[in-house]
């Protein structure tokens, strides 16, 4: 994990070729269009992406028909306090884990999981990976977060809470960060900053995720 000035972590995965994408999505593809070592006066870089490749947003476009686009996003849904609740549950996130942590109504969430135990982003793609359950969706919805972050490529999992996490979520006007890189992260407080790329009429867009632990911050236990 990359520390920057200020204790500021960088929390998001990193783009390369050969990285790890959601099946059926097209691949991250970096190419060298232009080349000093060719004899040119620069370098430039071609990029093959989805909106929705490596640390990414989800706008309510994505699954809501008239949802509003990233362009739409209100930027103190990404830029502030932010708390970081580690999750014991090894298959999802549930309901009944959540009530200990008494998450209030305008709070910007990130949750831990045993996806953070490893570099995933450049593993095969892991259809096991924890995820947010329909229940638990639907419990945040209730507790009114303005936004929720997670540590692998969708807040709905694969096999099953897909579809319903996303349209519980995205349909309350949740904000989603998706695809964060935790590895290093103790639960806590923290400040964050996460800015998608400024897309026009796009459901979602990649973006870069930043935190520092807030003043007086406690922190739990962490993986290693």
């Amino acid at each position: 994990m990359l520390a920057m000035q200020h204790d500021w972590i960088d929390i998001s995965t990193p783009l390369q070729n050969g990285m790890v994408h959601w099946p059926g999505d097209p691949a991250f593809v970096a190419t060298r269009k232009v080349d000093m070592a060719d004899g040119n006066v620069c370098n430039l870089t071609h990029l093959d992406m989805s909106a929705h490749t490596g640390t990414h947003m989800d706008a309510p476009l994505h699954f809501v028909r008239d949802g509003v686009s990233m362009d739409a996003m209100p930027l103190d849904a990404v830029v502030g306090p932010a708390r970081v609740v580690a999750i014991d549950d090894p298959v999802a996130i549930q309901p009944s884990e959540l009530e200990k942590f008494d998450i209030r109504a305008g709070e910007r969430i990130i949750f831990k999981t045993r996806n953070a135990r490893r570099d995933w982003h450049d593993q095969p793609f892991d259809e096991d990976f924890v995820h947010i359950s329909a229940d638990a969706a639907r419990y945040l919805v209730e507790r009114q977060v303005k936004t929720v972050g997670v540590d692998y490529l969708s807040i709905g999992g694969y096999k099953t809470d897909g579809v319903e996490c996303h349209q519980v979520m995205l349909g309350a006007g949740v904000w989603v960060i998706e695809g964060l890189r935790l590895n290093d992260i103790e639960p806590g407080d923290y400040e964050l900053v996460c800015l998608p790329l400024h897309l026009m009429g796009a459901e979602g867009a990649p973006a870069r995720a930043i935190i520092r632990p807030s003043h007086g911050a406690k922190h739990g236990v962490r993986y290693d």
